[in-house]
């Protein structure tokens, strides 16, 4: 066996994914595995933004169906909620209308010590706002404008801004969208507005291309990634998120259990608790 070759079977021996599948669909246990990997690591991150006081903000951003939910529920599924703070904010109430827009976004941002992770973010004004017309051009350009010194100073506060769009082809996000017709667990996934834009494929497409082009920046790069394989997309983003931030494990000593005290007098009471009925 040549040098090459040996070196391509060590690369497939220690890869945690299989490399013969790379494009085909990755099989369950490997997801899995990996995943768990990738869990212990966020936790890591985890402590180490909250011991060192860190700000750390994520933006998830992409078309409809493009797997934004999932990729954010595999992230945040092992660590704390109360440092890891979801924002998906509803449509804009007549006050938030007629203030500076960005301004609804503002107390979202992180303090000390907190991830805070945006289900879409002020980008809408770039992608909905402007393809279905909720917005003039004149207020689409200013903020195009205007939105990359606004994360220069998110940024000179101390904030890390990882920004992502998740792109999906046409075949599969329609078969996304009709699965959510089909699935009565998946039904609220489908809006009236969702239905609306899936007509506007290209419409979108030019819209993201304007917001690349002005708000691609050294400092606040989009980082894109093809989402039809959403687990493969899972495993990717988390590892560029880890990848992306130089953290380190924080030193901790493992816990361990106390004994529990002993009440020799303490007796069960004879109380009429109201079972849950086991139907299952």
């Amino acid at each position: 066996m040549g040098k090459k070759h040996k070196k391509e079977k060590k690369r497939a021996e220690e890869s945690p994914l299989p490399v013969a599948s790379a494009s085909g669909p990755l099989e369950k246990g490997a997801y899995a595995r990996e995943l768990r990997r990738l869990h212990e690591e966020t936790v890591k991150l985890q402590e180490w933004v909250r011991h060192e006081k860190k700000k750390v903000c994520i933006v998830f951003e992409g078309r409809d169906g493009a797997g934004k939910g999932g990729v954010i529920r595999a992230l945040t599924e092992r660590v704390s909620p109360r440092i890891f703070r979801v924002v998906a904010l509803p449509a804009p109430t007549e006050r938030e209308k007629s203030q500076m827009y960005v301004q609804r976004y503002l107390p979202h941002l992180p303090a000390a010590s907190e991830v805070v992770i945006f289900d879409r973010s002020w980008y809408n004004r770039a992608g909905v706002e402007r393809v279905m017309g909720f917005c003039t051009e004149r207020q689409v350009e200013a903020f195009l404008s205007t939105t990359p010194g606004v994360e220069r100073a998110m940024i000179d506060s101390g904030i890390i801004l990882l920004k992502y769009w998740l792109e999906v082809s046409e075949a599969e996000q329609t078969r996304r969208l009709e699965s959510r017709i089909e699935d009565d667990r998946k039904i609220w996934k489908l809006s009236d507005m969702d239905l609306k834009s899936y007509a506007r494929w290209y419409d979108y497409s030019r819209a993201r291309d304007a917001m690349f082009q002005a708000t691609d920046t050294p400092w606040a790069p989009w980082f894109v990634i093809n989402s039809d394989d959403k687990k493969r997309a899972r495993l990717n983003i988390i590892r560029h998120i880890l990848d992306s931030i130089t953290y380190h494990e924080i030193e901790r000593e493992k816990p361990k259990l106390p004994k529990r005290d002993k009440d020799p007098d303490y007796v069960e009471p004879n109380y009429p608790f109201k079972m849950i009925p086991l139907k299952y």
